[in-house]
């Protein structure tokens, strides 16, 4: 759990997981969308695939990348007991305003 929060850690890396989010992308796409290098956006993509993350498929000359959401569920399982956390805090805040329409 530990290597995947280190990994997001990183905004371009999160930037890189929104953008498969939304579709399947080659390497090419991504390097334009994140305005980096070649290099810079294949260094990204290795750390992201070595913690699982992403997945490459290659076709033909093209490798395609796509988000894998199997960890991403795991890390939204350790996740959900602070939502409720969260919740209950953002409820009693909301019914604190109720009692209080200043």
């Amino acid at each position: 759990m530990t290597t995947s929060f280190a990994v997001l850690a990183e905004p371009t890396r999160r930037r890189i997981l929104d953008l498969l989010l939304e579709r399947p992308r080659p390497v090419n796409e991504l390097v334009d969308e994140l305005g980096l290098s070649q290099p810079g956006t294949s260094k990204h993509l290795k750390v992201l695939r070595d913690a699982g993350l992403v997945r490459v498929r290659q076709d033909a000359q093209r490798r395609w990348y796509e988000l894998r959401p199997e960890p991403l569920a795991e890390i939204d399982s350790w996740l959900a007991p602070y939502r409720r956390l969260w919740g209950r805090s953002l409820d009693a805040l909301e019914a604190h305003l109720d009692a209080h329409p200043d």
